[in-house]
């Protein structure tokens, strides 16, 4: 039997030592190597060369995009499933975009992700079922020739955090009204500048009004 080599990059250690000990419940796979952040991962894959690598998204110091890109410019053939509480399309397709042959929700259950690390290793992308929509709205959306807007991509707590954002408010006002922490407040206002293409909080508000996001 084929043993299916798995590499864990998550930055939570709990997390990644359950992975561990519900993937290797099953005999034909074995972590072999685990890691907290994406630069430890890009630096010591080509060392440890798994069959196949089970990538967090947010992650610290290289989050899971960036570690995806640059392990696939090292090595074209990676394999690689990107494991994630986003249920948002711009972060599917991105992942897609870059390469990566999986894509799971952290909340699904373990069948999904046996089933997912199976189907990437023997070169077959796999969408968690759930995902799946999302591929086809886009291809809808590819085929009757209509763009999308930016604000399209935005989840619907980071379109609450925007709008809280226009009022003038500072993270630490945003996190107490939406009963979050600051740090979950300064992802969402990062995510919001990347998917609007702006800079800074006052290009983010602005955009907001001329486009009445949010009202």
């Amino acid at each position: 039997m084929n043993m299916i080599k798995v590499m864990l990059v998550e930055d939570h250690s709990m997390i990644r030592e359950g992975l561990k000990q519900l993937l290797e419940l099953e005999k034909d796979i074995k972590v072999i190597a685990g890691f907290p952040d994406g630069r430890s991962a890009v630096e010591q894959y080509p060392k440890v060369r798994p069959d196949v690598v089970l990538m967090d998204i947010n992650l610290p110091v290289l989050n899971g995009l960036e570690a995806t890109e640059l392990i696939r410019k090292t090595d074209p053939q990676a394999k690689i499933i990107m494991l994630t509480i986003h249920h948002d399309r711009e972060y599917l397709l991105r992942s897609l975009d870059l390469g990566a042959m999986g894509y799971i929700l952290k909340d699904a259950d373990s069948r999904v992700l046996v089933e997912a690390v199976r189907s990437v290793f023997n070169n077959q992308t796999y969408i968690q079922p759930s995902m799946a929509k999302e591929l086809v709205s886009e291809y809808k959306r590819i085929k009757s020739g209509t763009p999308d807007r930016p604000e399209s991509f935005l989840t619907k707590r980071e379109l609450e955090v925007l709008r809280l954002l226009t009022k003038g408010m500072l993270n630490k006002e945003i996190a107490k009204t939406l009963y979050i922490s600051e740090k979950t407040v300064k992802n969402h206002i990062s995510s919001i500048f990347r998917k609007l293409d702006v800079q800074d909080r006052t290009q983010a508000a602005v955009y907001a009004i001329r486009h009445r996001i949010g009202e």
